[in-house]
């Protein structure tokens, strides 16, 4: 009996300490360049994924809420680095959407099953509850403070817009922000539009705001060189902009 007793005691604490996280291979997962679309492997010097996703703390087993995310840069990454027992959920717009790409991330989510499309309008969306370990947002928050008639996007507020990724995500969960980098000062929405950039006190304010927590800023993006005048498309700067990187984490229960 006492024998027994102290397995019974043994398993029972096995059981009461938590997995210990994994960093996910995020360095594997860039390097195998025939996985990936030669388009997206081009972009690797400006947005060093490594550095990034180690920064931001990509484990394995996650699960991942990658916002405008269409294009699979990232989920291409990710898809194999959090492995078989993570997801990756890719949110877009469906004012960006068409059949043309729909297909292609379809022919892409054939070959991950972990991979999956959500699409909603700009303006309403819709990301499920309590549902992400890790959200990343890459050069799109601007966007919250953007309107275009011609794109059919109309206007947010941006409380509105966060209220519903805090839903989305765990207590716990990491979000990690990259943008591109405004002058402080003037009007956010006039900046999103015109140049596409947003002043970080703006993004932190607006994220600390919604709940979330900051907890770390990263220069690995960083580029003085950029005076931040140039819209963000500018041949001249584009895939080089300064860019901020935020990880926030929301709170715990």
């Amino acid at each position: 009996m006492a024998r027994w007793m102290a397995v019974a005691g043994a398993v029972a604490m096995a059981l009461a300490v938590p997995a210990i996280a994994e960093p996910a291979d995020v360095a594997a997962a860039v390097a195998n360049t025939a996985a990936r679309t030669e388009a997206n492997v081009k972009l690797d010097d400006g947005r060093k994924p490594t550095e990034v996703l180690q920064f931001f703390g990509l484990e394995k087993g996650m699960h991942v809420l990658d916002m405008f995310g269409a294009n699979k840069y990232w989920a291409e990454i990710t898809a194999p680095a959090v492995g078989p027992t993570g997801s990756i959920t890719v949110w877009n717009r469906t004012q960006f959407l068409n059949d043309k790409n729909r297909a292609a991330f379809a022919e892409f989510a054939g070959k991950h099953s972990n991979v999956l499309l959500l699409a909603s309008p700009m303006e309403d969306p819709k990301l499920g509850t309590n549902a992400y370990d890790f959200a990343m947002m890459n050069l799109d928050y601007h966007d919250v403070y953007w309107e275009s008639s011609q794109f059919k996007i109309s206007r947010m507020e941006p409380d509105a817009w966060l209220k519903a990724l805090y839903a989305a995500v765990k207590p716990g969960a990491t979000v990690a922000i990259i943008d591109h980098v405004a002058n402080p000062g003037g009007n956010t929405r006039e900046v999103a539009d015109k140049l596409h950039r947003i002043d970080p006190a703006i993004v932190r304010a607006d994220f600390e705001r919604a709940g979330f927590v900051f907890e770390a800023e990263s220069d690995i993006l960083r580029n003085p060189a950029d005076d931040h005048s140039l819209l963000v498309f500018d041949p001249k700067i584009r895939g080089k902009t300064d860019r901020v990187m935020y990880r926030f984490r929301k709170p715990a229960a």
